[in-house]
């Protein structure tokens, strides 16, 4: 576009802040790279090419030289694009003809990946790039990186080494789903973890109220996100096992029975479990040999697992059960609204469990000092031996230690040997390992929230604690906080939720 003729690149003075050359290019000379990390809204508008025309390109863009002697440009593109529009009229509007002051970037022939993660990080903190472009230039830069260059990415865009896999995903979410979670806060891996779960309704609203959370709180944490994430998805494993469920039945062509909304009583042949039937000698109707009745059928438990059932019992020769006989009253509303309340927290309190134990393990696995609360906690444990501590020392072992020092084993004889050659400074790691081995041993149970004693609240108050210090890094889970409420020391310090 440019009216000069190209001349060869001449040099200034090194730019000191940036350990590079800068170099002025004929504009005709610039290309946008192909690893250039925007795609879309890359024109340059009326107010950046006025203001080249006036002053010309101010801040140096950054290429690289390409195979047919043009450089690419992967810093900048808009900027080029609004100097060579510049040019082109430069004459008849009478203003002179400008090359461009860019930084030459060699070293970056062949590194496609490297080159579009700079490219990233350029646009990345400019309010205009798209988050799309921003999904799909950080997942084509992380996956085609070696392990070092990854780490380093990695580092600088904020995310974990392992989000680069999860990336690719996020990219299924809708134009106004990626605009909410930006304007929300959502980093590269927090959009993400969001793509993994958004199948449920009501994933987006939770997790950027668990964002603002964490960024309320103001220690950088994100301990209210993760308990959010464990929970979306122990929801959403739970949605996929009754589809797989039911769908189990239906290629089986065994019929699902609707759950009981109103009483049965013996007088009316009503379906019942075959636990409640026997045969006319009364003998007990196995699922095996009920598998020919005409009325085999199934409902489904809580846990999505098969209740078999006969539809018709006495149609089919079947006999009720003495004790089966007993009308059973239909559930009021309360009562129904109350038993789906306990599923659900029995499931909160299972998904709890994933993001609790892993904060006990970074803390296990420190090379630092272990916290002297944790250390006071697990010596106090280790002399008082709660009737659940010595429970776990009798059915547990190593192996089950071994996880909150980090260490992994390939057999089941190397946990002992792994954690006996640890050295004397991670003594006291090696008791916090055990002591959280057997709290979580003890809290395993799905109802283990319901009338959770002191001793083992005690647990959960540390850890909650412990995550304060660490900069939010851990925060209980609703149903845990919930659970705990009773013992904290003071109330007025809970965390309002």
């Amino acid at each position: 576009m440019a009216t000069a003729a190209p001349t060869a690149p001449t040099s200034e003075q090194p730019d000191e802040s940036a350990n590079l050359t800068v170099t002025l290019l004929d504009t005709e000379l610039i290309v946008r790279d192909p690893c250039n990390a925007r795609e879309n809204d890359t024109e340059p508008d009326e107010a950046l090419i006025n203001s080249v025309k006036a002053l010309g390109v101010e801040e140096p863009i950054s290429v690289r030289p390409l195979e047919d002697g043009t450089y690419g440009a992967f810093k900048g593109w808009r900027r080029a694009q609004a100097a060579q529009i510049a040019n082109a009229t430069a004459e008849a509007e009478q203003r002179p003809v400008r090359q461009i002051r860019a930084y030459v970037r060699a070293d970056l022939v062949g590194r496609d990946e490297w080159t579009r993660f700079l490219s990233l990080v350029e646009n990345d903190h400019r309010t205009d790039m798209g988050a799309r472009d921003r999904l799909k230039a950080a997942e084509l830069a992380l996956v085609g990186m070696n392990d070092v260059e990854r780490a380093t990415a990695a580092k600088a865009l904020g995310i974990g080494r392992g989000a680069a896999k999860k990336i690719r995903q996020a990219q299924k979410l809708t134009d106004a789903e990626l605009r909410r979670a930006a304007a929300g806060g959502m980093d590269l891996e927090q959009t993400a973890q969001f793509a993994e779960v958004e199948a449920i309704p009501s994933a987006e609203r939770r997790l950027l109220a668990a964002l603002a959370r964490d960024t309320e709180e103001g220690g950088g944490g994100r301990g209210h996100w993760d308990q959010e994430i464990a929970l979306l998805h122990a929801e959403l494993a739970d949605q996929a096992k009754q589809e797989e469920a039911v769908q189990a039945l239906k290629d089986a062509g065994i019929p699902l029975l609707r759950s009981p909304s109103y009483a049965y009583s013996g007088g009316k042949d009503t379906p019942r479990p075959l636990a409640e039937l026997t045969t006319p000698l009364g003998n007990p109707v196995t699922e095996e040999m009920h598998r020919s009745c005409p009325g085999h059928s199934a409902r489904l438990s809580d846990e999505h697992e098969p209740v078999w059932h006969c539809s018709a019992p006495l149609e089919h020769g079947h006999k009720v059960r003495p004790e089966a006989k007993k009308p059973k009253q239909s559930l009021s509303e309360a009562e129904k609204a109350q038993r789906a309340n306990t599923v659900a927290r029995n499931r909160a309190w299972k998904a709890a469990r994933g993001p609790r134990q892993a904060f006990a393990a970074q803390i296990g696995r420190s090379s630092k000092a272990l916290p002297e609360a944790a250390r006071v906690f697990a010596q106090r444990a280790m002399v008082a031996m709660p009737y659940f501590y010595a429970q776990f020392t009798e059915k547990c072992s190593a192996k089950d230690i071994a996880p909150y020092l980090g260490l992994k084993a390939a057999t089941h004889t190397e946990p002992l040997e792994m954690i006996a050659a640890l050295p004397k400074s991670r003594t006291a790691h090696v008791v916090f390992a055990q002591v959280a081995a057997a709290y979580e041993y003890a809290l395993r149970e799905p109802k283990a929230w319901q009338s959770l004693p002191l001793d083992k609240a005690q647990w959960l108050l540390l850890l909650e604690e412990l995550g304060r210090d660490a900069a939010g890094s851990y925060a209980l889970s609703e149903v845990e906080a919930q659970a705990v409420a009773a013992h904290r020391p003071d109330k007025s310090k809970a965390p309002t939720k």
